[in-house]
């Protein structure tokens, strides 16, 4: 999990798509040709014109699309920072730091991987699973949300491997959360990768454990500066106090203390 050189660039935001109430998919152009990422890293955005957000918010990669030189962030609208984000206008140039941190660990062709996301977690999936089905590495998705309207990208997801739902309402997939899904009962998996809400990483890193899988996570925690210099991200893991902006965000689970 090699990490890149990061770059501070001004980007041109030449789309932007409302998926629900909660969430936007932001589509940005590099007049320069954007610096090599890989799935797990993220980016420090800056909010411009919010007179009460003063920090860069972290945001995952969501997809690069090389060939228009593009950048996707996927943007969960839970506070002044991000709803300001929301309502930038195309033709604005955004600013960002990227990209930051770790990334997935590539398996080997034999395995057969699972990727499990739920809510804003889904982000780093997609472009891991476009990685992986470059390299011709079969994906499996299990994406849980509330309800079917906060199911995000799904077809996206679905040109890149096969994509299981569950929704908590069973307005979509199989009703419950991801780690009830039957899938996990019927087929056997190599490597397991996450990112989502908290508990359902837990609880999905658990499966792992309990049948012999290797597992990845990304750790969400409240980041600030993303280089490590604030501590404000600190995880405790089984080999000390880290930073998760850049000592991850993507873990594997032997070594956190779940």
């Amino acid at each position: 999990m090699q990490k890149a050189a990061s770059f501070i660039l001004d980007l041109e935001l030449t789309e932007i798509l409302s998926l629900n109430s909660q969430y936007v998919l932001m589509k940005l152009h590099g007049e320069n040709s954007l610096p090599p990422m890989k799935a797990g890293q993220f980016a420090q955005v800056r909010i411009d014109g919010s007179p009460s957000t003063y920090l860069r918010r972290p945001i995952s990669i969501n997809f690069v699309d090389i060939e228009r030189n593009e950048l996707w962030i996927l943007v969960q609208i839970v506070g002044d920072g991000t709803k300001t984000l929301a309502k930038a206008r195309i033709g604005a140039n955004i600013n960002m730091i990227l990209p930051l941190g770790n990334n997935f660990y590539m398996p080997s062709l034999s395995e057969r991987v699972l990727l499990i996301g739920g809510g804003v977690g889904v982000a780093p999936l997609l472009m891991l699973g476009s990685q992986l089905k470059e390299k011709n590495i079969p994906v499996t998705f299990l994406l849980g949300a509330r309800s079917a309207a906060d199911l995000l990208e799904i077809d996206l997801f679905s040109q890149y491997g096969e994509v299981y739902t569950t929704t908590e309402d069973g307005s979509a997939g199989e009703k419950g959360y991801v780690t009830q899904h039957s899938i996990l009962n019927t087929t056997v998996f190599d490597r397991i990768y996450t990112c989502g809400p908290k508990l359902m990483m837990q609880a999905v890193a658990d499966y792992a454990k309990k049948h012999g899988i290797d597992c990845e996570v990304s750790l969400e925690n409240t980041m600030a500066c993303g280089i490590g210099a604030c501590l404000c991200c600190v995880e405790d893991t089984r080999e000390g106090h880290v930073c998760v902006c850049k000592d991850g965000p993507v873990f594997n689970t032997n070594v956190l203390k779940w």
